[in-house]
């Protein structure tokens, strides 16, 4: 227990004397995981709504492999993303492995099967007469989308702090991907993890606390937003 407190206390301590390299892995943290969960965000939902809406040959096979995803280890995502970065393999050309882009896609592929199948799951949780009212109003696709986008906002976003906390709680996909580059892609997990493999369990700790509060304030927010959208 000493341990925790003495991590506690070091924790408010980085943050009172503003410790400049803290805040730039707080900051970088922050927003790779923002990137990852906007593209991941920007591609699951229609992708989501396409699946719940839609019956078209291969969907179980779809579906079943959305499904796998959200429950894809994270390292799995890891080594498939460095085989494709790493210079001998097919995307060694673009020279991203050890970068933060890389951290962002390998986030992005851990939060997109989770967004993809919270997004159906609330899209098909409407109405089906409220589908069939907005169809005969004449809507066209996009306020379609739009509209059922709206009807079931409150599960999407669920699904957008689903997928936000899958990428900044990573550690192995990132590490594996990033390579924990001081100033480059050292983040608060893997900071998190260095620090405890040296042994300094109080920085260890203090990082951890302000990952816990970082994803707490952050859907803190969302979880603001979807509670004052709640129908009344």
């Amino acid at each position: 227990m000493e341990f925790l407190w003495d991590g506690v206390r070091e924790a408010f301590n980085l943050w009172i004397h503003g410790d400049s390299e803290i805040i730039a892995i707080t900051l970088r943290t922050l927003a790779i995981s923002s990137v990852a969960t906007v593209f991941a965000l920007v591609i699951g939902v229609p992708l989501g709504a396409v699946l719940a809406l839609k019956q078209f040959p291969g969907r179980s096979p779809i579906v079943a492999l959305v499904n796998t995803g959200m429950g894809m280890p994270p390292v799995v995502v890891g080594l498939f993303v460095a085989i494709m970065l790493w210079r001998s393999g097919p995307l060694g050309v673009l020279d991203l492995i050890f970068t933060p882009t890389a951290m962002v896609i390998a986030q992005f592929l851990i939060a997109v099967p989770l967004i993809i199948g919270f997004s159906m799951a609330s899209i098909q949780g409407i109405n089906p007469r409220l589908l069939d009212q907005i169809l005969a109003l004449g809507a066209g696709r996009l306020q379609f989308l739009w509209l059922i986008i709206r009807e079931a906002r409150l599960g999407l976003l669920a699904a957008l702090m689903a997928g936000f906390g899958a990428g900044i709680s990573e550690v192995g996909a990132s590490m594996m991907v990033g390579g924990n580059i001081a100033g480059e892609t050292r983040v608060l997990t893997t900071a998190t993890a260095l620090e405890t493999s040296r042994g300094n369990f109080e920085i260890a700790i203090a990082l951890g606390v302000m990952l816990l509060v970082m994803a707490y304030l952050v859907n803190l927010v969302f979880t603001g937003v979807q509670q004052r959208s709640r129908p009344t």
